[in-house]
């Protein structure tokens, strides 16, 4: 279970993120802060694996929290979801290891796309003994932060569509590349791209699937969304 620490100034916004995260199988809101004084308290009294943090609070600010935290070698995941559109601000969190920044007002899907690209990170470092390059990879292609205009050049709408309609067949069931691929007659390195666009825009989940030896196998799951 990924442990999630919410410091958000605005209680309604506090509660709906909290209410989000918890729904994302695999997360935990363990506890919310208003500031990043309180926040301060609470991470010097309990262990998170990631934080959803704002930058417009009183006290501490998110920007000198982010700060003291790496100062203090505090070892979580920051996810910012703020306000805050100065590109000094978003240049600064970034290279104080911000793992995606998320401006308001924002979709919920790419609130949930983040999500779900921390969960499979999280998971991969966490299951595995020895990381390969493939791996980092993964990781790295997965980012929510790199941009949509790579990942859609080259796909072409009637082949996205005819994608559309087979994942749709398999509703609530995990598949697998390797089978779309018999499925559909397309090459699994074409088919893996459709699937990571389709990922990255929210209407495919991928999770991993750890076996007994081996390398993990991605599993990937329809979203209603698509509908």
């Amino acid at each position: 279970m990924i442990s999630v620490l919410i410091v958000e100034d605005d209680p309604m916004v506090a509660q709906l993120n909290k209410n989000y995260v918890d729904s994302i199988e695999g997360f935990k809101v363990m506890a919310t802060a208003e500031n990043g004084e309180i926040a301060l308290e609470k991470l010097s009294s309990g262990s998170y694996d990631l934080m959803i943090l704002d930058i417009f609070m009183p006290k501490v600010d998110g920007l000198r929290l982010m700060k003291t935290i790496r100062e203090q070698h505090i070892m979580l995941d920051i996810i910012l979801v703020t306000a805050a559109k100065e590109v000094g601000n978003i240049d600064e969190v970034l290279k104080l290891g911000a793992i995606d920044y998320l401006i308001k007002p924002f979709d919920f899907q790419r609130f949930k796309r983040s999500l779900l690209n921390y969960r499979e990170r999280h998971a991969l470092l966490k299951n595995k003994k020895i990381i390969r390059q493939q791996d980092i990879d993964f990781i790295i292609d997965r980012s929510p932060t790199a941009g949509t205009i790579e990942m859609q050049k080259g796909l072409h709408e009637k082949t996205l569509q005819r994608i559309k309609k087979a994942i749709k067949e398999y509703k609530n069931t995990p598949f697998t590349c390797d089978e779309l691929t018999m499925k559909l007659g397309i090459s699994r390195v074409t088919l893996r791209r459709y699937l990571e666009y389709l990922s990255h825009i929210g209407e495919v989940e991928i999770d991993m699937a750890y076996g007994n030896v081996g390398r993990p196998c991605y599993v990937y799951r329809y979203v209603k969304a698509m509908e």
